[in-house]
């Protein structure tokens, strides 16, 4: 089996889903904090049935957005 690349790398983390108490946590956050974001489309995420999922990029490209504007 070949070495994992950089792509596979990012494919597995793209395709790593957080729950909404995941995103809680890791941003220690509020649950309404975070269905704020999720609703207001800063903290992109897909729905699974009734479950709200969170890939681990959309949350990784979230904080990136957040601080370059706050060095901006």
């Amino acid at each position: 089996m070949p070495p994992p690349t950089a792509l596979h790398m990012e494919a597995a983390q793209a395709l790593d889903l957080l729950t909404v108490p995941q995103v809680m946590a890791r941003l220690q956050l509020g649950r309404s904090a975070v269905y704020d974001l999720l609703r207001s489309g800063q903290l992109a995420s897909i729905t699974l049935g009734r479950a709200r999922r969170i890939p681990a990029q959309a949350l990784t490209d979230f904080i990136r957005t957040r601080l370059e504007q706050e060095a901006a």
